[in-house]
């Protein structure tokens, strides 16, 4: 029997949760259709904000939405829960196209408990017909004025613009009154945390209260500011905050370059949280991760567009709304493209004596103030100049997996950066540990999984761009850059927090942890004082990496023995063998560098026109 809920008075300011189309807790076989257009538009394809493949080449393309074989009112959507639950409305949403204009402008709602006999939602009198889309992207919710208590839901269109076509999810809480999430919450966190989502304000009122726990090893400041002047915040964990200490690696996580992928906001608001409480409670590895390693954490490097997202909320934003900057531009791919300067010096022959291999300058142009820059890259790009990063990881949303550089994909074989094993190494440390990421029944979000069930792929082989974070990260500084995507759902539902949080806790730290893996030390003169801005080199592999203003340097590699070279301006290089192991910490590679003549000598030689000097005159001189 198909009833009305019992407790209406216990829901009315409660709403409820979404039961997992968008995010893929709803299985594929747990949804059902009378037809389909095809496989690629099969019932799996009709998830809220499910996009299309794009490159339509054949005939069983991914579709961005479930279409039914032909124009007809008898066509039905059906989802099944899995047991009885109170559905309180369906969000509805048309077909993502480059090229279709589809979706349902009117739909009837039925309910069952067996699949087989069926109840129309009505209002005593009548079957009610709701509502639907206006346009393709725009969700819509329709609620139902008392929710319904059943275990099948289904979608009766009765009209539509163009083809059959729409993407939807269902909103529905459990029975239960006393725990109101549990069921979808498979494991209930042991922290106690603050699982919800916070707007600007809540988020400084975080980061502060956080600060005021854990004085002694955190601080916060501002990077910059967004367009609207927006602080964007970082929270720094160190047992000496605000300073560089000679030998201590600096990492970073930074998340909300898109505005509308939150979940990794959250995750480092939840990471700051548990950072400062299990230091204080004494937490061994939190405790040696802090002492040991200079970590920034910035949540939101793009304000103005997460405020735009969350005043929509958290099912009713389509998948573009607060991605860009408001002034238009993805912070992610705003970056100085330098792969293209390198690969051109490349094929000249003009690498590394005329362009260097790493630390490539930021063409001229793109520093003028007419260049089509945002203010929020020029602040991250000062913030990146400004502290010696030797790894961090961008977080994303709507897709989950690892993707590492190159991002740009000229030609087959230039995709690959010198440093591809271990940044494979990197990828896979963050994949594996997630509890989730390498699943591969369910594959990817909207496609196959292309990642072969490794949850890591290059990110050039699965999106080709330039001016990507991660490899002016790479080619303009010492920092190793990744992107981590945490989910289906760019916008995930507070209930979702606990589980999410669960899912990434151990891979968050094991990552931080890879920033102390491979070899480091500091290079000095023979009068024991650091060189900055010397040149380590290691043979084979044709990407150098810098010392800090110290002297210091920290080189990521992967378990192996390497020949190690320290290089200085008007010093005598010097070389060494460096042996790597498979355990976490780096192996201390030091080198003491001896003056050399060579200055003096060009300098000579330039007063001479460089034309070749007699020894005598050399004597001389």
């Amino acid at each position: 029997k198909i009833g009305k809920s019992r407790e209406k008075a216990c829901r009315q300011e409660e709403k409820c949760p979404p039961l997992g189309l968008e995010s893929h807790k709803v299985d594929n076989d747990q949804l059902l259709a009378s037809s389909m257009l095809r496989y690629g538009a099969g019932p799996h394809r009709g998830r809220l904000n499910m996009q299309a493949d794009q490159e339509e080449e054949d005939d069983d393309f991914y579709d961005g939405a479930w279409c039914a074989d032909n124009e007809e009112t008898q066509h039905w959507y059906e989802v099944d829960a899995r047991r009885e639950v109170e559905f309180t409305g369906v969000i509805l949403q048309g077909r993502d196209s480059p090229v279709h204009n589809d979706f349902v402008t009117s739909y009837f709602v039925a309910f069952s408990n067996d699949s087989r006999t069926w109840t129309v939602y009505h209002d005593g009198y009548a079957e009610w017909l709701f509502f639907g889309n206006v346009d393709k992207d725009t969700p819509v919710i329709s609620e139902f004025v008392e929710p319904v208590v059943a275990r099948y839901i289904r979608i009766l269109p009765q009209s539509w613009n163009g083809s059959l076509c729409m993407r939807l999810e269902v909103m529905a809480c459990p029975l239960s009154s006393l725990n109101s999430y549990s069921w979808q919450n498979e494991v209930t966190s042991v922290y106690d945390l603050d699982f919800r989502h916070h707007n600007y304000k809540d988020m400084r009122q975080m980061m502060k209260v956080i600060n005021e726990e854990c004085p002694s090893i955190t601080r916060i400041y501002n990077i910059g500011k967004s367009f609207r002047g927006l602080k964007i915040y970082a929270m720094e964990f160190s047992d000496n905050p605000g300073e560089h200490e000679t030998g201590e690696p600096e990492f970073r996580y930074t998340a909300g370059l898109h505005g509308n992928e939150v979940l990794g906001r959250e995750m480092l608001l939840l990471l700051m949280q548990f950072m400062c409480k299990e230091y204080n409670d004494g937490n061994p590895r939190v405790r040696r991760l802090i002492e040991d390693t200079r970590i920034h954490l910035v949540p939101s490097l793009n304000p103005d567009a997460y405020e735009l997202a969350y005043e929509m909320g958290s099912e009713m934003g389509n998948w573009a709304l607060g991605h860009w900057t408001e002034e238009g531009y993805d912070l992610f791919i705003n970056f100085p493209d330098l792969n293209t300067i390198l690969w051109g010096a490349q094929e000249r022959g003009w690498v590394p004596k005329l362009v260097p291999n790493h630390h490539i300058p930021i063409p001229e142009n793109f520093l003028s103030e007419n260049a089509s820059v945002a203010i929020e890259i020029r602040a991250i790009i000062a913030w990146m100049e400004k502290i010696p990063f030797v790894l961090g990881a961008n977080i994303h949303g709507g897709e989950q997996m690892v993707t590492y550089p190159f991002d740009m994909v000229p030609t087959a074989k230039l995709h690959q950066t010198p440093d591809d094993s271990i940044f494979r190494w990197l990828a896979i440390a963050y994949a594996s540990t997630h509890q989730t990421m390498t699943e591969t029944h369910r594959g990817m979000c909207h496609t196959d999984d292309f990642t072969s069930g490794q949850g890591i792929i290059n990110g050039g082989s699965w999106k080709s761009t330039s001016g990507s974070m991660n490899d002016f990260s790479y080619l303009h500084s010492n920092c190793f850059e990744l992107s981590l995507y945490l989910g289906c759902d760019k916008f995930p539902h507070e209930s979702e927090l606990p589980q999410e949080w669960e899912n990434n806790r151990e891979a968050l730290l094991v990552f931080m942890e890879q920033v102390h893996r491979g070899i480091k030390g500091v290079v000095k003169d023979q009068g024991g004082n650091g060189l900055a801005n010397a040149s380590i080199s290691v043979e084979g592999i044709n990407h150098d990496v810098k010392t800090a203003v110290n002297g210091d340097y920290w080189r990521l590699l992967n378990p192996g023995e390497y020949r190690v070279t320290a290089r200085a301006e008007a010093f005598s290089p010097a070389t060494k063998i460096c042996v790597v192991g498979y355990e976490i910490g780096a192996t201390r590679c030091n080198f003491v560098l001896a003056k050399s003549n060579w200055k003096r000598i060009r300098e000579i030689m330039t007063l001479n026109g460089n034309r070749p000097i007699k020894l005598s005159k050399l004597n001389k001189d």
